[in-house]
C-alpha cells in the first residue's frame, strides 16, 4: 500500500468511524451563483471551525462538522426547535469551479464556502475589429 493510501486509510478510520456510529444531520444549505463563483452557505449551529472537515474528492464538496453531543444533552431545554447533532453533507460541484481555490469561513453558526470559477468559465467579451 502507497504512503498516500496509508494516510487515506488513518484519515478515514478516525471521521468513517464518526459516521458510523453516531447521528448525522443535513445542515441546511443554500446556493447561489454569480459570474465569477458559486456561494455556498450552511447553517450549523453549534459548530466551531476547529471540529469542521471540508474537502474536495473528484467533483464532491464534503463537509463535515463534529459537535460534542454530550454537551448538548446535558443542556436542560426548555424549548429546542434548531437540529443541533454532527453534520454531513456531500455536494457534486461543477467542473467549472477551480478547486484550488476554494476558501471557507465560520460565522455565528453559518459556514460559507467560496467556490471560484475557473477563468475560461466566466463569460468574455469579444472585441470586434
Amino acid at each position: 500500500m502507497s504512503e498516500k493510501n496509508n494516510v487515506a486509510v488513518e484519515e478515514k478510520d478516525v471521521w468513517q468511524e464518526a459516521l458510523e456510529n453516531e447521528p448525522w444531520i443535513a445542515p441546511i444549505i443554500d446556493i447561489f451563483e454569480t459570474t465569477d463563483d458559486f456561494q455556498v452557505i450552511l447553517n450549523m449551529p453549534g459548530i466551531s471551525k476547529e471540529n469542521v472537515k471540508l474537502k474536495v474528492e473528484e467533483n464532491d464538496l464534503i463537509v463535515m462538522g463534529k459537535v460534542n453531543l454530550d454537551e448538548i444533552r446535558r443542556r436542560n431545554y426548555v424549548l429546542n426547535e434548531s437540529e443541533i447533532g454532527n453534520y454531513y453533507r456531500r455536494l457534486k460541484i461543477s467542473d467549472l469551479v477551480d478547486v484550488e481555490k476554494i476558501d471557507a469561513s465560520l460565522e455565528s453558526g453559518q459556514l460559507k464556502i467560496h467556490l471560484p470559477k475557473h477563468e475560461r468559465a466566466k463569460p468574455k467579451n469579444i472585441q470586434i475589429k
